[in-house]
């Protein structure tokens, strides 16, 4: 369902409630692993360190890892990622996740869910990364790949990937939201103001790939390198300029400003790309004060900072 923003007459998606979210524990992957892979059912299954969110990520022996949905809107990825990781992946510089098993709903799991092989690397960090500069074309790099790819087939934004790749408007009421519970810690004003510059960037509406989730949590590095991108369960085609909010989440100045001269991009897609990183950046600020997080209030407020600071020449 779509609905119609009365400032811009934009169809705007309805991204309905929240995920009715399940959680998953080790029996239940032990006995489906055993049901419906024999072949690997002697192998130790383990939770790994960040389990995560949408799926929960188990690793099964050393070689394999074993991924599953949280919510039926997360399941909708599942197919796009069989279907479409073979075909992105010989195009791409680094390693992605590769399917190797298919598992299907039982044992009271009521979800699709997948076997993947086991990436080594650590989750990108700031603190981690040992050459900002290097990190950043190696982003760009793989971004450029990404996009270099032929759209014309690719899945729309959708439910399946929250809107990526779709109108920005989508998140406006959530941003809202969020910054309604900021007004003691930020100035909400000029924090607007460079929301509305994102909001009003155009798009030339030119569909290319994008992943969607460029996260510090799905980037591998090994020895401070770029070693692997994972889940690719927000990837699709549309206005690509998610991927950029990287540039804020990640990456300080000099790495951001790498990043924008390799990929060529312009304003307004700078714009809309620093929009999704305040979008996402308010949201986890909120949910840090609400929880009285310290460490992670802390650390997103230093990205919203930064976000705040390059969007005042376009606020």
């Amino acid at each position: 369902m779509e609905r119609a923003s009365a400032s811009s007459g934009v169809q705007v998606p309805d991204l309905g409630p929240p995920p009715e979210r399940i959680t998953v524990d080790l029996e239940i992957v032990r006995h489906l692993v055993a049901r419906q892979f024999p072949q690997w059912s002697n192998l130790t299954v383990e939770p790994v360190d960040d389990p995560g969110w949408d799926n929960y990520t188990f690793r099964l022996g050393d070689d394999l890892s074993v991924r599953m949905p949280s919510a039926a809107q997360y399941a909708l990825a599942v197919e796009k990622e069989r279907q479409w990781l073979p075909r992105l992946a010989p195009r791409l510089p680094v390693p992605v996740p590769t399917v190797r098993g298919r598992g299907v709903p039982g044992s009271g799991y009521p979800f699709p869910w997948s076997i993947y092989d086991w990436l080594d690397g650590s989750t990108a960090t700031t603190s981690g990364v040992a050459d900002q500069l290097l990190l950043a074309e190696q982003l760009a790099d793989f971004i450029l790949s990404l996009r270099d790819i032929e759209a014309a087939d690719g899945p729309q934004p959708g439910i399946h990937n929250w809107y990526r790749g779709a109108t920005l408007l989508t998140y406006d009421a959530t941003a809202r939201r969020a910054l309604g519970a900021l007004t003691d810690h930020i100035d909400v004003g000029r924090a607007l103001d460079v929301w509305a510059a994102a909001l009003a960037a155009p798009w030339d509406g030119v569909d290319a790939w994008f992943h969607g989730d460029l996260a510090a949590g799905n980037l591998l590095l090994r020895d401070g390198q770029l070693a692997g991108v994972i889940d690719f369960g927000t990837c699709g085609v549309g206005d690509p300029s998610c991927d950029l909010a990287v540039a804020w989440t990640l990456l300080a100045e000099p790495g951001r400003q790498v990043l924008k001269d390799r990929l060529r991009v312009d304003d307004a897609s700078w714009a809309r790309g620093r929009g999704w990183a305040l979008w996402k950046t308010l949201s986890g600020l909120a949910s840090a004060v609400a929880d009285d997080d310290a460490p992670a209030a802390d650390r997103l407020m230093h990205v919203y900072r930064e976000i705040e600071e390059d969007g005042a020449g376009d606020a």
